[in-house]
């Protein structure tokens, strides 16, 4: 594996963006395609994007049967993660609790409920009581009630980075990290991508880059709905362990888990409007509103110290599905994009089938739900996964 010098003149395909999505697309290409013709660009560093500075839950609680049936192949993929790949993630399914405080959202998160037992998986409604047993830590005023599935958990992202980079590297897949891609031009059936270490041509383009998807978008002359927004995440001192699910409030989309060391992690988005994504600082603001919510919930924790923050960014669509497939605009251009703050929660299953679509095979994915084109032409009503928090 090459992670020097000048590029070659011709790939197979070129994905843009080492993160999660990217790396595990690449490795099912490997799997089908030469893997010395494969070639994986990134601006930044290894874990550089959102897929280093996420909150690690993976969860199967959502409101479309779609997006809950890649969710629950995802969950597959990572128990067996330590074995295919030789490192271990630490994925600990302890659940996740989704907290109601009003009628309105109880009735929210019964109907998501009804829709997750449906496809076999056992999501429990907990009224307050037997959510106190469960997290004696939490207050529970306001409280009106939680859905809880104990197969939900929280994942360390870096494990997962690094197993798909050696696994890439040991097939002979070419990584270049710090490469930046400057332009996308469309030659006959071929793409020519320049980059900040010279120009590849190539059948295939993916557009992996996450916060930075629109803007790569763009170099290819293609208008996308995708809006990157800051996401922001602290984590505390570590104290004895006392939280086994990922808690998640529907009012402000809020969450909380518990690391191995002890620490408290959590985070939330707050508006930053116009600010681009050249900069991902953590701010002020979200340091004060994030330590005020964590005491609310959790008195006990209301001493705790702060030892670091961090933020990155979700790559939002208007309807909270991802964007997979081709671009009917631009042949062999491919999206991979639009996950929000949950490409670690389905990359595992997206990738797979990603990597079909670009061998030009079919795949279960419903276009009208994921699709490039599903936002081009008529402004008809279409789904919405609405439960696109935490």
């Amino acid at each position: 594996m090459t992670l020097a010098g000048t590029l070659r003149p011709q790939y197979d395909c070129v994905v843009v963006g080492a993160g999660v999505l990217g790396l595990f697309t690449a490795h099912h290409l490997a799997q089908r395609l030469d893997p010395r013709r494969i070639l994986v660009l990134d601006r930044g560093y290894l874990s550089a994007g959102a897929s280093g500075r996420n909150g690690g839950g993976v969860r199967q609680q959502w409101e479309a049967t779609a997006t809950i049936r890649l969710a629950r192949e995802a969950v597959a993929v990572y128990r067996r993660f330590p074995r295919e790949f030789g490192y271990n993630p630490w994925f600990r399914q302890g659940g996740y609790l989704f907290l109601a405080f009003s009628e309105e959202e109880a009735g929210r998160l019964r109907k998501v409920s009804g829709v997750v037992r449906s496809e076999g998986l056992p999501v429990r409604w907990l009224e307050p009581h037997a959510i106190q047993r469960r997290v004696p830590a939490l207050s529970t005023e306001g409280l009106v009630g939680a859905t809880y599935l104990s197969s939900d958990g929280v994942i360390f992202p870096f494990p997962v980075l690094w197993g798909l980079y050696q696994d890439l590297r040991r097939r002979g897949v070419e990584v270049r990290t710090r490469t930046e891609v400057l332009g996308l031009s469309r030659e006959g059936p071929q793409w020519s991508v320049g980059t900040s270490r010279g120009t590849v041509r190539t059948a295939r383009v993916l557009n992996a880059a996450g916060g930075w998807s629109r803007d790569l978008s763009a170099l290819a002359g293609l208008a996308v709905p995708n809006t990157p927004t800051r996401h922001e995440i602290l984590a505390t001192e570590p104290v004895k362990p006392f939280l086994d699910p990922m808690v998640v409030t529907l009012r402000r989309g809020l969450y909380l888990s518990q690391s191995m060391r002890g620490e408290i992690i959590g985070g939330f988005s707050l508006e930053h409007p116009g600010e681009g994504t050249s900069t991902m600082p953590s701010s002020s603001l979200f340091l004060r509103e994030m330590s005020a919510q964590m005491a609310r919930l959790f008195p006990p924790l209301a001493s705790l110290r702060v030892l670091r923050s961090w933020a990155g960014f979700y790559d939002e669509t208007p309807d909270g599905f991802p964007i997979l497939g081709e671009d009917p605009r631009a042949p062999g251009f491919f999206h991979g994009n639009g996950f929000g703050g949950h490409g670690f929660m389905l990359a595992p299953a997206a990738a797979p089938r990603l990597a079909s679509l670009l061998l030009g095979e079919r795949t279960d994915l419903d276009d009208r739900l994921f699709g490039p084109g599903r936002f081009l032409g008529t402004k008809a009503a279409r789904p919405v996964e609405g439960l696109t928090l935490g």
